[in-house]
């Protein structure tokens, strides 16, 4: 009789929870090891800027799955556990704590931490990094006793935390670098939306101007930004990107290269790896690169991808990219990969923030933004899959069905 194999996951991320998942169901008898050095079951990210954060629901409606399940699938749930080493030639990995575990398969769902500013000042108490759920917590927490708070950086998470806060009651100065929020994936003149709608419910905008240093007496009480100005407040968030998690795989033969480097089927060039979710610089077999994602759509679905590759079906993980946001009473979803493009077309109206937005190249739809417009999604991936010329004024005129193009 054969001995059964071991799979395990390394990261008890969404990604690594929905490749145990997968495993089962796709009728793996083995034995599935699901570590994570959180002490609580893995769950999804999204809520922590946004309804967790406010306070509107608890932990369950973040968890992946419903107390029990890991039991239940018969899924070796490791919380508070951390991956110490990794041998790749010998198939293990050490656990601490726990020791070393022999794998016929091992999935990297590390994920990312938070990028730290180094600036004079940027260890002083009351500067929070969003990323996991104690951090959340100590955040909301602090949030419950703060008057003002000073957002720095206009990303997603900083956008998102400003608007939390906002609707929690608490004035809110907002730093970016940038011209306007958002100005890295949406561009200038589609990031002035979220500009506005900031200052429209209040926020405080310094924009263009980078960040110098924290000053306090034991806990930060203002923000120096690079033309002298002092931002005052009693709370601080820092949100300038993360960075992938590949510390456990360095010089152990695994290419590195923003992130773990993977090919279409989540495979490193190290047999028996594979890895998803943030971590990930896998290849889009649509976009013809390697891209990483950071965002909850590539998690979920990468996961179980990996999985069935693992199993040895040989899935290609071609979605097209996919992500939601949402800001007060603005909600909106991406979909597509745009780095460059030559033309921006509008369909509804920008002003009353309810339209969708084509990002094009050469005539080619390459991404689309729905703003407070809905159930579109899959059409624009599918202009985005298509690759072909469209004509810009059927692509703004309402009266046109998406599908038709």
């Amino acid at each position: 009789m054969s001995t059964p194999q071991t799979f395990v996951i390394a990261g008890a991320s969404l990604a690594g929870a929905k490749a145990a998942e997968t495993l089962r169901a796709e009728g793996f008898e083995g034995r599935v090891v699901l570590v994570g050095e959180e002490p609580v079951r893995p769950y999804e990210r999204p809520p922590l800027s946004k309804a967790y954060l406010r306070g509107e629901v608890g932990f369950a409606a973040a968890a992946v799955h419903a107390e029990g399940f890991y039991e239940s699938s018969d899924i070796e749930l490791l919380t508070s556990t951390t991956v110490r080493h990794l041998d790749p030639v010998g198939m293990s990995v050490t656990l601490d704590p726990g020791g070393d575990l022999a794998y016929d398969g091992l999935l990297l769902s590390t994920g990312a931490t938070p990028r730290t500013l180094s600036v004079p000042g940027a260890d002083l108490a009351g500067i929070h990094y969003l990323r996991s759920l104690s951090s959340c917590d100590a955040l909301r927490a602090a949030l419950g006793e703060a008057r003002r708070l000073v957002v720095v950086g206009g990303g997603w998470i900083g956008s998102e935390v400003a608007a939390s806060a906002r609707q929690m009651g608490t004035e809110v100065a907002l730093v970016e670098t940038a011209s306007v929020p958002l100005e890295r994936v949406l561009g200038t003149e589609v990031g002035a939306m979220f500009r506005d709608l900031h200052s429209d419910h209040g926020v405080e905008l310094h924009l263009g101007v980078g960040v110098e240093g924290f000053r306090g007496q034991g806990s930060a009480e203002e923000v120096v930004l690079a033309d002298g100005t002092a931002v005052a407040g009693d709370l601080f968030v820092v949100g300038v990107g993360v960075t992938p998690r590949t510390e456990l795989v360095r010089d152990v033969g695994v290419k590195l290269d923003n992130g773990i480097v993977v090919d279409e089927y989540l495979s490193t060039e190290v047999p028996g790896i594979w890895a998803a979710g943030d971590v990930a610089n896998a290849f889009h077999p649509l976009l013809g690169v390697h891209i990483r994602l950071e965002h909850w759509s590539a998690a979920l679905n990468q996961g179980p991808a990996a999985a069935q590759n693992m199993l040895g079906h040989r899935v290609a993980y071609q979605k097209v990219p996919y992500f939601f946001s949402d800001q007060y009473d603005l909600g909106m979803e991406y979909s597509g990969f745009a780095t460059h493009w030559d033309d921006v077309v509008y369909r509804g109206s920008k002003e009353d923030r309810e339209v969708i937005v084509f990002w094009l190249d050469q005539g080619r739809v390459v991404a689309g933004m729905n703003v407070n417009v809905w159930d579109v999604a899959g059409d624009i991936a599918a202009l985005v899959e298509a690759k072909k010329p469209v004509d810009p004024e059927r692509l703004a005129d309402v009266s046109v069905e998406l599908s038709a193009l």
